[in-house]
């Protein structure tokens, strides 16, 4: 009796394990991943691992790399069409996050420096594409870099400081290339050089400055090639 009690107990298990490994991978009628997801690289290594409902990923998904498995190096949480994703190095030290709907950055992104906790740079996306103010930061956590976006092309002023958050340069962009007013300042936060750009190139009156006193003022011509 013992026996076949030990029988049934252990048939029942087995089934319990069986109908466990068939909850895994499927699909349902229509041919769309449903329920728990897991693939593997060719090394047998996991390559990600989540959550389906109709073919679309819902909750958490974890991903890893074919070289190590012991910290994700994705992490993507699925909410209502959005996904939150954070980057992370083989050791698990996070490396970026913000947001995406497909493969499309949008909102706010932030990346860290190689601690993982001081914040390198926060920038915006829309449709994929950088717009409007992105800021760069020393370890320090002070100030290095504002610039301006549109459509992801260089648009408007951008101003760069020295680590002790000396201006050192402030110049306007226009599709991506210098043009407008530009001044660049020593190490003092004096005034060393300016002028005005057009496509990049220096036209015009163009000073320059020692100590905060002007030495020299030059008329830059630039004649075309063509």
């Amino acid at each position: 009796m013992k026996k076949y009690i030990f029988t049934i107990i252990a048939l029942t298990f087995i089934g319990v394990q069986l109908n466990a490994q068939e909850l895994i991978n499927q699909v349902n009628s229509n041919g769309e991943r449903i329920g728990k997801w897991k693939k593997y690289y060719k090394n047998k290594r996991i390559r990600y691992e989540g959550q389906f409902e109709n073919g679309k990923e819902v909750g958490v998904f974890k991903f890893y790399s074919a070289s190590s498995s012991d910290y994700p190096i994705v992490i993507k949480t699925f909410n209502n069409g959005e996904a939150s994703v954070q980057f992370f190095t083989e050791l698990g030290v996070i490396e970026s996050e913000g947001k995406m709907i497909d493969k499309e950055r949008i909102g706010t992104w932030l990346y860290y420096h190689k601690d993982g906790k001081s914040l390198m740079v926060e920038e915006n996306y829309i449709n994929g594409k950088l717009s409007g103010e992105s800021k760069v930061f020393y370890p320090n956590g002070k100030l290095t870099k504002i610039v301006h976006y549109e459509n992801g092309i260089l648009n408007g002023n951008m101003k760069r400081f020295s680590e002790d958050s000396i201006i050192i340069e402030d110049v306007t962009y226009t599709d991506g290339e210098l043009h407008g007013e530009a001044i660049f300042y020593d190490k003092e936060g004096n005034v060393k050089e300016k002028g005005v750009y057009e496509h990049d190139l220096k036209v015009g009156f163009w000073e320059y400055y020692s100590g905060g006193e002007l030495t020299k003022s030059t008329e830059i011509k630039n004649i075309p090639t063509d």
